[in-house]
């Protein structure tokens, strides 16, 4: 019997949506259990009892049937589709909505080279640890010839090989395979210690094939269990770190909430703090024991804290290359206490005390066996002047902060002017974005680098630095997500001019959805990051530049909607631009030229090493010396 798919699919959605929801339809039989129904549809009711309710898609003829499901549903009210124009913005849009709000969502494309778009921006969410859904179109499986836009050669499945490098992946090759392919999504998405990307591949052919008398109850939900407190002899490392001199805790985004076990901690064993750019504000930034951001573009007391630091207790962190001078960070260190839920992260470094469990709870376990040993020694820690040396650092590195911003422009070889600096700029957003309650976005090179320097934050979840694949143009896409959170929020990128043009695609779809944010355009005609390096490495820069001049104010004006301004030369027109920008509804631009150049006030110093260009040499010596 032929099935009325549209007819069905109408009254399906008008019951979840009365029902308020997948689940309460099913308990209150006002869903049917059992169902003829296509895989496509089968995966939106699937997807709607994880509560994934928002789609951010770039439709294409790999998609059509998943797209007409999304019309019914989101007429119905039950689903929300925001059409972009690129895919790579999709994906960086439903990772920022996941990190600033917790909400899920899903990014759907065509089938080839859209899907490989919205892969690639999927490295956000793989390295800074976001659950993302991504629905791709395949090739068809009953392979009747090169489809196209598929990877062109005679294998089958090549791209789920592509897909399960980047992370967990599944084919819908057999639409009753449906519910394994979403349990394994739903415990990927959420995981509790290290969610990421999953991607689901939906062949062209399976997509509009009927399930007959499918058990929508099959569909599976909850959450994934979090771990306990690591099974360990925590007396034993306790006395690790009550013997060691001088403890530096490194803290991770796997520390986030974390603040009172981490602070009680680090008094019992006179320990001081160094962050990473993910981790800012999980310890405030005024607590007399923040050393700061450390690593290779770390600041001065972070820094130091690493290189004289006798004992590591590393805290939910993946050790990532500039994190730790590319394993050069902890030169003094002979042991490490790492507490992590994931075993390869735990066990990262030689010679250590592994305490693989839940961060809170096994910290708060630490404290009390700190406690225990101190008890039976008669006593506290014994004063030590660790702490002394580490705040002098700190102070040192407030100075060199304040110095740039005493001399907050300087003058440009190509805009023949006075502009601002990139410190006093970066500064001025954040210190403004903190009084008008926005969130932050850095974008990579130079922008990222300075934004995490010059932090001060005194709680997560206030600005964001996408440290993990460094992604250039995410923080443009990211405003986008202001449009489809559930709350209202607004959203400041502070992007370089090479980011930005990157991915521009905000200036439009932001309109189109209703974006409520600013771009800020850090313009120095140049990949300034880049430049500098090679500077640094080799005395000159080479193909990081051209004399190409762009009117960034003209550009976003031309996009009906998008507030233009320029941002001015010094700190209160780039101020009085950005209340202007708040003042008005919707999308701002704001165009900031700043400074590049020899000038050492032009931007902060790099104290950590890297394992690029010609320091790789005596990078590796100095990892393998050390032999951490």
């Amino acid at each position: 019997m032929e099935l009325d798919l549209t007819g069905e699919r109408t009254e399906r959605a008008r019951r979840v949506a009365e029902a308020g929801g997948v689940d309460q339809a099913l308990d209150s039989g006002a869903l049917p259990a059992r169902a003829s129904l296509t895989l496509s549809e089968a995966l939106v009711l699937g997807l709607l009892r994880q509560h994934v309710r928002k789609f951010v898609v770039v439709f294409g003829h790999g998609s059509t049937e998943l797209a007409e499901v999304l019309r019914i549903y989101e007429e119905a009210g039950v689903v929300r589709t925001y059409a972009v124009r690129h895919e790579t913005e999709a994906s960086h849009a439903a990772a920022a909505l996941r990190w600033v709000t917790g909400e899920k969502a899903a990014v759907v494309t065509s089938i080839g080279p859209g899907a490989l778009q919205a892969m690639a921006g999927s490295l956000v969410a793989s390295s800074d640890g976001l659950g993302v859904w991504h629905l791709y179109g395949d090739e068809t499986t009953e392979d009747e010839g090169p489809n196209m836009q598929q990877i062109p050669r005679p294998e089958q499945g090549l791209f789920l090989r592509l897909t399960s490098a980047m992370g967990p992946a599944y084919s819908l090759h057999t639409p009753r395979a449906l519910p394994t392919a979403l349990r394994r999504g739903l415990n990927t998405v959420d995981h509790p210690y290290r969610p990421g990307p999953f991607y689901l591949l939906l062949p062209l052919n399976t997509q509009p094939q009927v399930i007959t008398d499918f058990n929508l109850r099959e569909l599976p939900t909850g959450v994934p269990p979090r771990l306990g407190a690591a099974a360990a002899d925590y007396r034993a490392a306790a006395r690790r770190l009550l013997d060691a001199g001088r403890v530096v805790v490194k803290v991770g985004g796997g520390a986030r909430g974390c603040r009172r076990e981490l602070e009680e901690l680090a008094d019992l064993v006179d320990a001081v703090f160094v962050m990473s750019p993910v981790s800012l504000g999980v310890v405030p930034a005024s607590h007399p024991r923040q050393m700061m951001v450390g690593g290779t573009k770390g600041s001065l007391s972070g820094n130091f804290a690493m290189e004289n630091a006798d004992l590591l207790l590393a805290v939910g962190t993946r050790s990532v290359c500039q994190a730790d001078s590319s394993r050069t960070g902890y030169p003094r260190v002979r042991h490490v206490v790492n507490i992590n839920a994931d075993l390869d992260s735990a066990t990262h470094y030689n010679e250590t005390t592994a305490l693989v469990g839940d961060a809170r709870e096994t910290l708060a376990a630490l404290v009390e066996a700190v406690r225990a040993e101190l008890a039976g020694a008669g006593g506290g820690a014994e004063a030590s002047t660790w702490l002394d040396e580490c705040q002098d650092a700190r102070r040192a590195w407030e100075r060199v902060k304040q110095d740039r911003l005493d001399r907050p422009t300087l003058h440009d070889p190509v805009w023949e002017r006075e502009v601002l600096t990139q410190p006093a700029a970066v500064q001025t957003i954040a210190e403004w974005a903190e009084s008008a309650d926005a969130v932050t976005f850095f974008d990579a090179g130079d922008v990222q680098a300075v934004g995490f320097q010059m932090s001060a934050e005194e709680e997560p979840g206030r600005s964001f630095t996408e440290a993990g694949a460094s992604y250039m143009g995410f923080a443009t896409s990211a405003v986008l997500a202001t449009a489809i959170g559930d709350e209202p929020w607004y959203g400041v990128a502070v992007t370089g001019d090479g980011s930005f043009t990157m991915n521009p695609q905000v200036l439009i779809d932001g309109v189109a959805h209703g974006a409520n944010g600013c771009v800020v355009v850090l313009d120095n005609r140049r990949m300034a990051a880049i430049s500098s390096l090679q500077i640094d490495q080799y005395g000159i820069d080479h193909a990081t530049s051209d004399g190409v001049a762009v009117d960034y104010v003209a550009w976003a004006g031309s996009v009906e909607g998008v507030t233009a301004l320029h941002g001015g030369y010094t700190r209160e027109s780039l101020r009085a631009a950005l209340d202007e920008a708040r003042a008005r509804e919707g999308l701002s631009l704001i165009h900031v030229p700043v400074y590049f150049g020899d000038d050492p006030a032009g931007g902060l110093p790099a104290y950590g090493r890297w394992n690029v260009g010609n320091s790789v040499a005596d990078t590796q010596r100095l990892r393998h010396e050390i032999g951490l």
